[in-house]
């Protein structure tokens, strides 16, 4: 049995979103050092500010100043701190009811030790050198036995709003392909594709999935299929990605390897974007050193015939 493999993988976009105004005059607060929260109808004032009653669902306006002080409510401590979290030293997640708020602000306090934490301590707000209009504006709140800090009664309007942030969003995770997968990859080290078929209903699955997607039993069965296949549906690539270094545009393509169930994914070469089409019998190329095949070429058989793959489609 080969080795079942491992490799950690990366998941990483930006995540750009438009304001509202009232999140829109909170970001811009903290550019200026301000802390805005919004009153609800009932006197209540939330913090951080939100464009609905959580309570009614009426739309909110009335911004409201609070101030940078207030008091830890609950906390957790956070012995091995993550890229990006706000310090890189072990910290307290709290929740803070800043003077003149209602409701808890979750952010890092920076504190020697679990110790040195405890509900019901006074915080302040410790505020990051360079601000751009985002919440990490607050660089953490420190611990504080001052008193509270005198309002200007700031109103939320400024000059320049901040009106869009983008928010990067990143997942990193351990994958293992399985047992199935890992003799897939270890088949294509060695310019071979090779699939599981089904005992039930007798198909052959590339990539294989270690049991049958249809009939849902354990596969096991190894059948080598290819190297040659054919070209089922396609699109044209216009956008041109950060990681790859191909010219746009370029063909992506569904491909049903002979003797395979189901159709896999390559990219086209060898030929003009405009003149890839269904049914074109393509081959695999290998780049020196590959792992996998770089690209799917014309083979300059023949087109082949629309029945024999378009139950694949």
């Amino acid at each position: 049995m080969p080795e079942v493999l491992k490799a950690p993988l990366v998941v990483e976009f930006p995540f750009t979103r438009s304001l509202g105004p009232v999140q829109s005059a909170f970001l811009t607060g903290l550019r200026e050092r301000v802390v805005l929260g919004v009153r609800t109808a009932d006197g209540r004032t939330l913090v951080p500010p939100v464009e609905y009653d959580p309570v009614t669902a009426e739309e909110l306006r009335d911004l409201v100043e609070v101030a940078p002080t207030g008091t830890v409510t609950t906390w957790a401590w956070n012995h091995e701190p993550r890229r990006g979290q706000p310090l890189g030293t072990p910290f307290a997640w709290v929740l803070v009811k800043l003077d003149g708020a209602d409701t808890g602000l979750l952010h890092a306090l920076d504190a020697p030790g679990p110790d040195a934490v405890r509900t019901g301590m006074r915080v302040r707000v410790r505020w990051a050198p360079e601000r751009s209009g985002a919440i990490t504006d607050i660089a953490c709140f420190e611990p504080y036995d001052g008193a509270a800090a005198q309002l200007t009664g700031h109103d939320g309007r400024f000059d320049d709003m901040v009106t869009g942030i983008v928010a990067p969003a990143r997942l990193d995770y351990v994958y293992s392909p399985g047992r199935a997968q890992s003799a897939y990859i270890a088949s294509l080290s060695e310019r071979r594709t090779v699939g599981e078929r089904c005992p039930s209903c007798h198909k052959v699955y590339v990539p294989p999935k270690g049991a049958c997607p249809t009939c849902g039993v354990a596969t096991s069965e190894q059948v080598e299929v290819g190297p040659r296949g054919t070209v089922t549906t396609y699109c044209i690539v216009n956008i041109k990605a950060k990681n790859l270094d191909i010219e746009v545009p370029y063909v992506y393509a569904h491909i049903a390897l002979d003797g395979a169930g189901l159709a896999l994914h390559g990219r086209i070469g060898g030929i003009p974007y405009d003149k890839v089409r269904m049914g074109l019998r393509v081959e695999p190329v290998w780049s020196e050193g590959g792992r996998y095949p770089d690209h799917y070429r014309p083979t300059g058989e023949p087109d082949a015939d629309y029945d024999t793959y378009k139950e694949m489609l």
